[in-house]
């Protein structure tokens, strides 16, 4: 049994990882030769929030780094900056997911949208304080809207594609400690 938990986690940990790179890869893919007038939202970062408030274990903070660092690198992005505040963002709610397991989506879809919205104030804060070049604000709110609101089909995806669910209370994790 514990073989094919250890099997399941690993093989759950690629899997995000490899949702990660598909993200980016169609992000990088040209669909038409005009230039986007709203900007796409933060799949990576739903992903992320879903994984990591309905299994922690998922998504070790180590994957999330590698992949938000490369999103930063090949969407021309300061690097690391986006990486730091979404990996501080998933081990905030990594720690709350224990409290949302019992809760309706309604309060996660809340709690991870507040998360996102912070994030992106930060991101602003920080381009700002840098004098990094930056995205107008009502372009920054039209994709953290978009973000929110594709949360919940990010959601549903991931349990279509895996099976993620939230963990009940008597469920033990890969490691035999109850969760």
């Amino acid at each position: 049994m514990i073989v094919q938990s250890g099997r399941r986690l690993w093989g759950m940990r690629a899997g995000y990882l490899g949702f990660g790179l598909v993200v980016i890869l169609v992000h990088l893919m040209p669909g038409t030769f005009m230039p986007a007038r709203l900007p796409a939202p933060d799949f990576i970062m739903a992903l992320t929030f879903a994984w990591a408030t309905r299994r922690p274990e998922y998504v070790p903070s180590i994957a999330i780094a590698c992949v938000v660092v490369l999103a930063d690198f090949l969407f021309q992005r300061p690097p690391g900056l986006w990486a730091a505040l979404v990996v501080s963002g998933a081990a905030f709610l990594k720690t709350r997911g224990r409290f949302l397991r019992d809760l309706p989506f309604w309060v996660e879809w809340l709690n991870v949208a507040i998360i996102m919205l912070a994030l992106h104030l930060g991101y602003r804060l920080v381009s700002s304080l840098l004098m990094i070049p930056q995205a107008p604000l009502s372009l920054t709110i039209v994709q953290v809207s978009g973000t929110i609101m594709i949360y919940p089909l990010v959601v549903v995806l991931s349990y279509a594609a895996t099976g993620l669910r939230k963990s009940t209370p008597g469920e033990l994790d890969p490691t035999g400690h109850r969760q």
